[in-house]
C-alpha cells in the first residue's frame, strides 16, 4: 500500500522551495539556537485552615505551599511550579521523609536530596522552603528546561534512573497548584503546552475542505496552515499546533514560518531536514505526539515525497499506533486513519521541543 502524502501540491504552494532544499546542507551547518518560553509567571500561594484538596493531608498541603512559595520568591514560571510538586509528589508524596530508599539511602526530605554537598546541610534539605529553594536554582540552571517535556525537565535536575518517573505525577501538580493558587490560568496558547496532549480522533478543523483535486491548486483549497487541505502534511502541522497550545488562529507554527531559515516546511520529503534546520529534537524511539517521518518509499510511503502522520499511542509488543491523513488509496485518500505499525518501520520520529528521545 502506498501512502499519497501529495509533496508536490505542497511544493507548489511553497515558492522558492525548489531553490532552498539546494542550500539545505548549507543551512544545517549552522546550530540552531532552540526557541524560547514563555510559561507565564509565578502564582502566589493561598492556603489557610478551611483549605481543602481531595487526596491530601494538611500537612501535603502546607508542602506543597512551600515549594510553591519557593518559586515565586524565585520568580519561576507557573510551569516551573507545577514541576517542583511533581517531583516532590514523585519523591516524597508530598512529605518530609526523614529516610532514604536502596538507591539512595542518605536521601532526604521532600525531594529526598542526598548528603553530597549539593543541596546543603541536613537541616537544609529537611526544611521545605529551603529544599524546594534548592531544587528550584537546580532546575533554572538546566539550559531550556521550559521547553522540555516535565518528567524530562525534573530528571535533569534529580538524575533518577528513569526519566519518566515523574509523568504520572503531574496531574495532580496541576491541580494542586491551580488549587492553592490565588489566580486563574491556563498553560492554553502558550510555549509550555504539553505535547501528546492533543486531540482525540479525527478532530481535524478542514476535514470538509476541498481537496486541490477537487477545486485546484489555489486559496480554496489551503489550510490556515499554509497546507492543502486534508494533506498528510496539513494534520501533521495541526497536531503539532495542538500540542504547542495553538487551535485557532493567529496558529503559532505554519507552513511559511516553521523554519528560520526562512524557508517553507514543505512536503513529507523535507520535515526531517525542517526539524533539523530548526533545532527541534529527532530520533528513533515513538513518543506519543511525535510525527512519525517516513523517507520515500519507506514503509510503503510514496516513492518520490514520502509521508509524516503523529504517533497517537505507543505499545508494549514493539509497535505504535499512528493517525494521519492522505494514508490510504483512492477512494479513501484524504481521509482520516490509523493503524499500527512496527517502531522499525518509519525513517525517525520528529519531536517536539518538549520531548526527549527515551533512551
Amino acid at each position: 500500500m502506498q501512502r499519497k502524502s501529495l509533496g508536490l501540491v505542497a511544493l507548489i504552494a511553497i515558492p522558492g522551495l525548489i531553490l532552498g532544499l539546494i542550500f539545505t546542507m548549507l543551512l544545517l551547518l549552522a546550530p540552531a539556537k532552540p526557541a524560547e518560553a514563555n510559561c507565564g509567571p509565578a502564582v502566589s500561594v493561598v492556603i489557610d485552615g478551611n483549605t481543602k484538596v481531595d487526596g491530601y493531608t494538611e500537612e501535603q498541603l502546607k508542602n506543597a505551599a512551600a515549594i510553591m512559595g519557593a518559586g515565586k520568591a524565585l520568580d519561576l514560571s507557573v510551569k516551573g511550579q507545577m514541576i517542583s510538586v511533581m517531583v516532590s509528589l514523585g519523591e516524597s508524596g508530598l512529605s518530609v521523609l526523614d529516610h532514604g530508599d536502596g538507591p539512595g539511602p542518605d536521601s532526604r526530605g521532600l525531594f529526598q536530596q542526598r548528603d553530597n554537598g549539593a543541596w546543603g546541610s541536613y537541616a537544609d534539605r529537611m526544611n521545605p522552603a529551603t529544599s524546594a529553594t534548592n531544587f528550584i536554582k537546580a532546575l533554572q540552571a538546566v539550559p531550556g528546561w521550559e521547553l522540555m517535556e516535565p518528567t524530562i525537565a525534573g530528571n535533569k535536575v534529580q538524575r533518577n534512573a528513569d526519566p519518566y518517573h515523574y509523568q504520572k505525577y503531574w496531574p495532580e501538580a496541576v491541580k494542586l497548584v491551580q488549587a492553592l493558587s490565588n489566580s486563574k490560568f491556563s498553560l492554553e496558547g502558550s510555549d509550555c503546552a504539553i505535547p501528546g496532549q492533543s486531540g482525540a480522533g479525527d478532530d481535524y478543523p478542514w476535514k470538509k475542505a476541498p481537496t486541490w483535486l477537487q477545486v485546484g491548486a489555489n486559496t480554496a483549497s489551503t489550510s490556515p496552515l499554509g497546507m492543502y487541505n486534508r494533506e498528510c502534511v496539513d494534520f501533521a502541522l495541526w497536531r503539532v499546533n495542538q500540542q504547542m497550545g495553538s487551535t485557532s488562529a493567529p496558529f503559532k507554527v505554519l507552513n511559511g514560518t516553521f523554519r528560520p531559515d526562512g524557508q517553507g516546511l514543505g512536503s513529507a520529503l523535507t520535515w526531517k531536514a525542517g526539524w533539523d534546520a530548526k533545532g527541534w529534537p529527532t530520533g528513533n524511539t515513538p513518543r506519543v505526539g511525535a510525527v512519525v517521518w517516513y523517507a520515500p518509499g519507506a514503509g510503503g510511503a510514496d516513492p518520490t515525497f514520502g509521508h509524516v502522520a503523529v504517533v497517537k499511542e505507543v505499545q508494549d509488543n514493539g509497535t505504535y499506533v499512528e493517525e494521519g491523513y492522505n494514508g490510504n488509496p483512492p477512494p479513501d485518500d484524504h481521509n482520516y486513519y490509523t493503524r499500527a505499525v512496527s517502531n522499525n518501520v518509519p525513517s525517525a520520529f520528529l519531536y517536539l521541543p518538549t520531548q526527549e528521545e527515551k533512551k
